[in-house]
């Protein structure tokens, strides 16, 4: 209710007494060195308090940012072939005197107003050397590239993975092989609340304080704290509610870094907002796969094999590697495929480093299998609902090892895709067709099974109290940026342990109350979150049981919990919740293990993947004269396990879904590939979805219960992303299919669309 009633605080929201603000002075080119950096100027003008610089960060001893990966158990890793260790660029805050991406930070200008501290970072002199740059990982791979940075390889990290020679005889024995090359194109995360902060520092306690938004408060604590060089404890991390975040400032920031720094240095805390054109050279941005595939299949269409290649560009350093290894992982999705071999690759280059983005990794290779079998059943003349079904992973054979090594634990993927097949009337299409046919337009339908791999950090912690005044306060480390964890956790908790949902009281994103929580990547915040507050919940009643047979001097076996209420069997005896944990503050006779807050305490570390799927279908009417696609249906069946409130699944969906058609029809994070300078700088240049856009979606929810977490949730966040991108395009390719288009490359704009029908009726003519 606070939310939709614009009751929310966001970082930008915050201003502290005394603070001054900070405006960061960027690189303009994409790769330079700096001859010379003059701020004599610039630190002599009206407010400003301090210019800092590179030379700053080495006289204290600052170091570069850490990018520690959330490493889980359950994901394969992929390592150099050749068995050299992978090397990473370090990230400094300040960068000297080579810059190797537009937007990197050379100074920092903080003053006594925003806008003193914009005029004097203009005056900040810089002698810059260009140097030549590459925006493209094909382009980065090739030998005689430019490289991305002058003491580093563009390519760092290269790797294989699966059975080369069993793959290599599979497809010597094919019937049919297909080949498919694409790019996945570069997206920015563009969530709706620009990045803010502001840093503090407590000299008499040496206490660091960051208020920002970011994807959860444990991990960005640890990260500063290696920043600074000072123990964790010497650090807090404060977040409030947060505008979206989708994976792309999961990360710590360096602007992030720079307040709390400057903070210290000036004796008075520091705040930076980003501005929209900032954003897009200051945030890290997702996607942009290059892979090359290819499916073998017998002569009655039964895979036998696949291979290829992926490789993602990294931009200018390596945050994190898990879109490359989350996405290789999952290459065969939820079919059978006896062989694989995959070569695995990072790209440098001058271009805004990338991170994991919503469904890290996976939209992009299910968009390869996806197409690949649609121009498999093209080549073959087999139906494309028929091959897929030939060749879907059964039931029976759950829990299934994928040839990438990684365990389904379970799945009903041919019962959801048929479930999709009557919701999207896939039967009646024909009739859609002739009839958009006879008021000139083409309409194509696509379709697109998924399987999605939820990690993540594995260990989550809950500390639960029970306060007698009529709340239960649930203190946990993961975070909420949208997916409504208010409502989830607190319907959960309610219900485990009998009381109202509005006496929850969730306290989030604070490290002075938090110490352990890996945020919410990965679809792990249900997932593990219902583990640790089960538990918890189940602790305080044990407790409570033992406190009420002391109250009422019964056997603790004849005491019953249900409905908030302990009660002794076979009576009329009983006392609430509430009046327990009073009893427990207040009386002294009591045992010294009773006495004391009605806590719980739920820490569990998770070692198990999860397993969401579904399958989707799309239908678009694409104008031939123009090019225009516009999408007139899409159904949807998602299994995410229990479904604690299903309202809030449909919008997790309905979100991921709207996020995929972005990335198909219109998003572009596009470079000039002479310069590597980023084109899209505002929403002029970068377009995105809105309302009118798609359609209302039909959807259903599968709920399966998953084997392994207690309540058997799968997480519901990613799965509309995930086939989103393939089932768009299948759909646009179909419309297409009888100017004999084969391909269109994402985003299928308009004048893409145009150019593939007239490219095709050139051919056959």
């Amino acid at each position: 209710m606070r939310l939709i009633t614009g009751r929310g605080r966001y970082s930008d929201d915050l201003n502290l007494p005394n603070q001054a603000y900070a405006v960061m002075v960027r690189s303009p080119y994409a790769h330079a060195l700096i001859r010379s950096l003059d701020t004599e100027a610039s630190a002599a003008m009206r407010g400003v308090l301090a210019v800092l610089t590179s030379e700053d960060v080495r006289r204290d001893g600052l170091n570069p940012m850490p990018h520690i990966a959330n490493a889980h158990p359950a994901d394969i890793s992929i390592k150099n072939k050749d068995g050299a260790p992978v090397d990473r660029p370090q990230h400094q805050l300040i960068v000297f005197p080579e810059v190797c991406h537009v937007g990197e930070i050379v100074a920092v200008v903080v003053a006594t107003s925003r806008d003193a501290a914009k005029d004097a970072a203009e005056r900040v002199a810089i002698d810059w050397k260009p140097l030549p740059a590459v925006a493209r990982a094909r382009d980065a791979a090739e030998p005689n590239a430019p490289r991305a940075r002058q003491d580093f390889p563009n390519i760092i990290l290269d790797g294989e993975v699966g059975d080369a020679a069993a793959t290599a005889a599979a497809f010597v024995a094919a019937a049919h092989v297909v080949k498919f090359d694409t790019w996945v194109q570069r997206i920015a995360g563009v969530p709706m609340e620009p990045r803010a902060a502001v840093g503090e520092y407590d000299p008499a306690t040496g206490l660091y304080t960051l208020h920002a938004g970011a994807g959860g408060a444990v991990s960005p604590r640890r990260d500063l704290a290696t920043v600074l060089g000072v123990p964790p404890e010497q650090v807090r991390m404060v977040m409030h509610d947060v505008g979206g975040n989708f994976g792309t400032r999961g990360s710590l920031n360096v602007e992030f870094a720079l307040v709390v720094w400057a903070a210290k240095r000036l004796g008075r805390p520091v705040k930076w907002t980003s501005d929209r054109s900032e954003y897009f050279v200051a945030d890290y941005q997702a996607r942009d796969l290059t892979a090359t595939a290819e499916l073998a299949l017998d002569k009655d269409g039964t895979f036998l094999a696949m291979r290829g290649s992926n490789m993602v560009n990294q931009g200018a350093y390596a945050i994190a590697f898990g879109s490359l290894n989350k996405g290789v992982e999952i290459m065969s999705s939820l079919y059978h495929l006896p062989a694989v071999h995959f070569r695995a690759r990072a790209a440098l280059t001058n271009t805004l480093p990338t991170r994991p983005y919503r469904s890290s990794g996976r939209p992009e290779v299910i968009f390869v299998i996806e197409r690949l079998i649609d121009l498999a059943a093209r080549q073959t003349g087999i139906d494309r609902i028929e091959l897929r079904r030939r060749n879907l992973v059964p039931e029976h054979a759950m829990p299934y090892t994928n040839p990438f090594g990684m365990v389904y634990d379970s799945g009903h993927y041919h019962e959801v895709m048929e479930r999709v097949l009557k919701l999207g009337d896939w039967e009646g299409f024909a009739t859609r067709r002739t009839e958009a046919r006879a008021r000139g337009r083409c309409r194509g339908i696509g379709v697109a099974n998924y399987v999605d791999t939820a990690t993540g950090a594995p260990r989550e912690k809950v500390e639960m109290t029970v306060i007698p005044d009529g709340a239960v306060e649930v203190a946990i480390g993961t975070v909420s940026q949208g997916q409504g964890h208010e409502t989830t956790f607190a319907q959960l908790v309610g219900e485990w342990l009998g009381v109202s949902y509005d006496c929850i009281r969730l306290v989030t994103g604070d490290t002075a109350r938090v110490s352990v929580g890996g945020g919410a990547h990965s679809g792990r915040a249900l997932r593990l979150g219902s583990i640790v507050m089960l538990n918890a919940s189940n602790e305080i009643i044990e407790k409570g049981k033992d406190i009420a047979a002391h109250l009422f001097e019964a056997n603790v076996a004849d005491i019953e919990f249900r409905g908030g209420e302990f009660v002794v069997t076979g009576t009329d005896r009983r006392i609430h919740i509430f009046e327990v944990a009073r009893e427990a503050l207040q009386r002294n006779d009591l045992p010294a293990e009773l006495r004391g807050p009605l806590q719980g305490i739920g820490d569990e570390t998770v070692t198990l993947a999860a397993f969401p799927y579904g399958c989707h279908i799309c239908e678009v009417e694409v104008d031939p004269e123009t090019g225009v696609v516009d999408i007139v249906r899409y159904s949807a069946v998602d299994d995410v396990g229990r479904a604690v409130n299903p309202m809030i699944v449909h919008g997790q969906v309905h979100g991921g879904i709207v996020q995929g058609v972005g990335q198909v029809l219109m998003e572009d994070a596009c470079y000039d590939l002479d310069t590597a300078q980023p084109m899209a700088g505002s929403f002029m240049d970068y377009a995105m979805p809105r309302a009118d856009c798609v359609p209302f979606f039909d959807c259903e929810l599968s709920e399966v219960p998953s084997p392994t977490p207690p309540l058997g949730v799968r997480p519901a966040g990613e799965g509309g992303t995930t086939p989103a991108l393939a089932v768009v395009i299948n759909a646009v390719v179909d419309a297409l299919a009888e100017f004999g288009v084969r391909h269109v490359e994402m985003p299928a704009t308009p004048e893409r669309v145009w150019r593939a029908i007239r490219t095709a009726q050139q051919g056959k003519s």
